[in-house]
């Protein structure tokens, strides 16, 4: 609840943004500060011996993102708006580094599993590729952070009936607020999430005794409870800028983040669990994760990729994350 709260201020500040900056530089800020709470989290989990509540919060926030936030968002903007349009170049720039990086980040588990030579080293193997990774991230920044020509190209050219709707109904929209100072925002944002790291401090200590109290595996505890926990600004951030028909800020906000959990934070922890002790932390997955992330980010990439979806597509996203998430309720 206070990170759902917390998520509430971020969210002002984000729309305060938006307008100001364009979908690539939101998405950007936006959830590199909604992930802060899951570093934390998942950095006091390692500490505690939880490896496995790691690996599946990470798994799990990729496919809440993906799944159950977007799913969401589609179905709110959906109901309200009809059929939501947004720029088919972006989502799928997004998509595809996602499919890439989820492939190179699941290199390790691989060969775990099929027993190649490199699965007996699979720390060394996690920590080249998680410098990779980290590379990766770094080249992909100065993309995220402009606006496309391209993309407004294609919007003026291929959905300018979309386009101007779209501006209409921004137009006609009363503003309950003052445009908020730029740096008023951005201080807002910062303060939020330190607070939010804070409190992730508290939920990893009732973490492990309520997993004991209400029988859950700790498998589902990290796909569902902590995911959804650690991505509660994003949950309401991208549904909110859903309902207001900003789609391609809704967009890039989602799918950013499960982008940076496969891109950062996951090489980010395999980095950082030598120096912060407790247990060693390697990217080998279950292949029961492995193999629901592949059917997310396939499924996602192909409802995206024709620049529209509605409530209907949402509503089947969400169905999806349901019956991934039973499956793991008994470990």
């Amino acid at each position: 609840m206070a990170l759902a709260l917390i998520a509430g201020l971020v969210g002002r500040s984000v729309d305060q943004l938006s307008d100001r900056l364009g979908p690539g530089a939101i998405g950007a800020l936006q959830s590199a500060l909604g992930n802060l709470p899951e570093l934390f989290v998942c950095i006091f989990a390692l500490r505690k011996g939880l490896t496995t509540v790691v690996s599946s919060a990470l798994i799990g926030s990729i496919l809440g993102n993906l799944l159950l936030v977007l799913g969401l968002a589609f179905v709110v903007g959906g109901r309200r708006h009809g059929t939501l349009r947004y720029s088919e170049l972006r989502a799928r720039m997004i998509m595809s580094l996602l499919i890439l990086s989820v492939a190179a980040m699941f290199v390790p588990s691989l060969a775990h599993y099929v027993g190649a030579a490199a699965g007996s080293h699979e720390v060394a193997l996690s920590r080249v590729t998680a410098v990779v990774l980290l590379a990766v991230f770094a080249l992909s920044v100065p993309i995220s952070l402009r606006r496309e020509e391209e993309a407004e190209a294609e919007h003026e050219e291929g959905d300018i009936e979309a386009v101007a709707a779209v501006e209409r109904a921004a137009e006609g929209e009363p503003e309950s607020d003052a445009a908020w100072p730029l740096p008023l925002a951005l201080v807002i944002l910062v303060v939020s999430a330190l607070l939010a790291a804070y409190i992730s401090d508290l939920f990893v200590d009732a973490l492990q005794p309520a997993i004991t109290e209400l029988h859950i595996s700790e498998a589902f505890a990290g796909l569902v409870i902590v995911a959804i926990a650690g991505n509660a600004v994003e949950n309401l951030v991208g549904v909110r800028l859903a309902w207001r028909e900003k789609t391609d800020h809704a967009l890039a906000v989602i799918l950013t983040s499960p982008l940076q959990i496969a891109v950062v934070l996951a090489p980010a922890l395999v980095l950082l669990s030598p120096l912060i002790g407790g247990a060693a932390f390697t990217l080998v997955f279950s292949p029961m994760l492995m193999a629901s992330v592949g059917i997310a980010v396939g499924a996602v990439a192909f409802l995206v990729s024709d620049g529209t979806s509605d409530w209907l597509e949402g509503a089947t996203m969400i169905g999806l994350y349901i019956l991934i998430a039973a499956s793991f309720w008994w470990g």
